[in-house]
């Protein structure tokens, strides 16, 4: 557990106790960037405008689906019944549902009456109810269909043979399931309970969301109905099939109040790797349930199903495995509490997902590999920052890349959580946490980030709209300059500068954190930053040779940039680049009291002119260099008289 240290305000401030640490060296990292990007490219499904949120629309509220559904994992198609059960909220003659065209309904029934129904080609079904409801009765229907589904996206309903196995499964998030299935996508409207019923090819094994309670042999042995039963609420695009001959292993994972089974279906090939990630999540259930409370389904089982997608998915209770890998197991295993549990309330909060399951699956390295955390923070804030603008709100929630993008809904939305946890401390933060997840209001049903916020605050006493306008709905983030000086007594002088990078965020008040050392002594300041330029001032017991901004990574900011100087006061112009060397762009610091605009030169060392700028615009003393396109070498760069070596790796 971290306990933040005091922030460091005006011009005066207390030392804090130096703080040793030692590094490890790291090992060969052992996750890879692109699994994070894999997965949130493969979740971009569907594009169909169907998006409702708040409470229960259209005039009822779901409680309770039997799904019989006849699947064969080499044919394109499903049929079956659907029988919803629900309660009316409003006075109600027509129920509807989402249903895309593809599915041809050959009967509605009410009991064992038919009734009269509507496919409108914009994927309604209208269905007539035999008598108007009266707001609080209760009724059902069930569905007769069948089809061929047509597949949005990357194909929420699939057939195929990955690594030549036979295969069916599903993907609806977030728009898909009406490809599949007569289904009602409102992400307010959880169904209470689910029995799914599959019948499938006798050699195929079928797989569902909650318990296997039986099998039964039908047609005389040349099929099997596998029955799922589910008591916990679910949203619509948590409910899954997958069909294949599976390799089927079990585990038992014991917490400190359960034993949790856990299932796992591999394709043949594929089941040591399975088994061994199956490993991974023996340990990182024990530590989420630690975290966070126990495994939101204990009572019924955890699992995985490998299906024909990269990436994976959350399905409740049974996570679709694309691979094996440790973090994409960490990530999905972290959505039973936040996406599944908790779902958000709205895409627009899609963060309130994708943005705890990657900080969670980045809290696994942490305390279970922490040889890696450092790296994987790091990267994080690289891959954030490598453009200049991006809110974690999702404004244009029919923007299926903006929707799953991996830079902002899942790193930016991680890292902000990072964040939050700096500014409230870790007890505050966990605790807030926990709340949000336990909240009567918002368990096993839906939130905003709203309510996150709300949590936090009760659990820090910290008012937070400042830090979210900050960095929920605005765009971009900051990059900070420091120039400091010691003198003989131990007395240190700083400032800190701070630029932003896109014009919604005038300036990001934040704690930010300094480490000052020499070869063998070192210590941690927390500097309280209200505005640009900022002036502070501490003794140090030792002679620093250096210091550095954000050493641990709790901050999503820019290229900073470190500058020890004479004085404060000091007048003298000079010319930095930073970094220096670079595989990429460039900054050039100018010292002394320059401002607007500089003309830049940049000549090879036979003084041949490769690139040059009239007026190239200063802010806060830093002029940018686009020259990640120069070749490898070492290059003049002048700027109104003032010169610097650039080395180009």
């Amino acid at each position: 557990m971290r306990t933040s240290p005091p922030y460091l305000s005006g011009m005066r401030a207390a030392l804090l106790p130096a703080l040793l640490i030692a590094v490890p060296a790291m090992a060969q990292v052992a996750w890879d960037k692109g699994v994070l990007d894999e997965l949130a490219w493969r979740e971009r499904h569907g594009v169909a405008q169907f998006l409702r949120s708040g409470t229960p629309t259209w005039g009822y509220d779901l409680h309770y689906h039997r799904l019989e559904w006849s699947l064969d994992p080499a044919v394109n198609f499903i049929s079956g019944t659907v029988r919803s059960h629900f309660t009316a909220t409003a006075p109600l003659t027509t129920l509807r549902f989402d249903a895309d065209t593809a599915l041809q309904v050959s009967a509605v029934l009410h009991g064992t009456d038919p009734l009269t129904w509507t496919h409108t080609p914009d994927g309604a079904l209208l269905i007539d109810l035999p008598a108007p409801l009266s707001p609080g009765a209760v009724d059902s229907v069930t569905v007769v269909y069948g089809g061929a589904p047509s597949g949005s996206g990357f194909g929420s309903f699939a057939v195929g043979t990955p690594q030549g196995n036979t295969a069916q499964w599903t993907l609806s998030q977030p728009y898909g399931a009406r490809d599949w299935w007569p289904c009602k996508q409102d992400l307010n409207d959880k169904i209470d309970s689910i029995d799914v019923l599959l019948t499938v090819p006798a050699a195929y094994e079928g797989v569902s969301n909650g318990v296997r309670v039986s099998v039964t042999d039908v047609n005389g042995g040349t099929h099997r109905v596998h029955h799922w039963r589910h008591r916990h609420p679910i949203a619509y695009y948590l409910i899954a099939t997958a069909t294949c001959d599976y390799a089927v292993s079990q585990i038992q994972i014991p917490l400190p109040d359960d034993t949790v089974p856990m299932w796992t279906y591999a394709y043949p090939q594929d089941d040591y790797m399975a088994q061994l990630v199956a490993g991974d999540v023996a340990q990182q259930m024990p530590f989420f349930s630690d975290r966070f409370g126990t495994y939101p389904f204990a009572d019924e089982q955890y699992g995985h199903a490998q299906f024909g997608w990269g990436g994976g998915m959350e399905h409740q209770t049974m996570t679709f495995m694309g691979g094996w890998n440790y973090e994409l197991a960490a990530h999905e295993l972290a959505h039973q509490w936040f996406g599944d549990k908790v779902t958000c309330g709205s895409w627009q909060d899609l963060w309130l997902n994708e943005g705890f399951a990657t900080y969670l699956s980045g809290l696994c390295y942490e305390t279970l590999a922490p040889q890696y955390w450092a790296g994987w923070k790091r990267v994080q804030v690289d891959l954030i920052t490598a453009l200049p603008d991006g809110s974690v709100h999702v404004s244009d929630t029919t923007d299926i890349g903006r929707l799953f993008s991996a830079r902002l809904t899942y790193r930016k939305g991680a890292l902000v959580l990072h964040m939050l946890r700096w500014v409230c401390g870790d007890s505050a933060f966990f605790a807030g946490c926990r709340n949000y997840l336990n909240d009567p209001d918002l368990a096993f049903a839906s939130a905003r980030t709203s309510d996150l916020q709300a949590h936090l605050e009760a659990a820090s006493g910290l008012d937070l709209d400042g830090f979210m306008a900050d960095w929920f709905t605005g765009e971009g983030h900051p990059t900070y300059t420091v120039e400091w000086t010691q003198d003989a007594s131990g007395q240190v002088d700083l400032q800190l500068h701070q630029s932003g990078s896109h014009p919604s965020v005038d300036f990001f008040e934040m704690p930010v954190p300094l480490r000052f050392k020499n070869a063998t002594q070192d210590s941690l300041l927390v500097l309280d930053h209200t505005s640009s330029g900022q002036a502070f001032s501490f003794w140090l017991p030792f002679q620093a040779d250096s210091a550095l901004l954000d050493p641990d990574t709790w901050l999503i900011s820019g290229q900073n940039l470190v500058l020890r100087v004479p004085s404060l006061a000091y007048t003298d112009d000079r010319a930095v680049l930073y970094p220096n060397p670079t595989e990429g762009d460039a900054l050039l610091y100018l010292g002394g009291t320059r401002q607007g605009t500089a003309n830049v030169r940049i000549t090879d060392l036979h003084g041949r002119l490769v690139r040059a700028w009239a007026a190239r615009p200063i802010a806060d003393r830093r002029v940018a260099l686009p020259v990640a396109d120069l070749a490898a070498g070492l290059y003049v760069v002048e700027a109104d008289g003032l010169r610097a070596v650039l080395v180009r790796r």
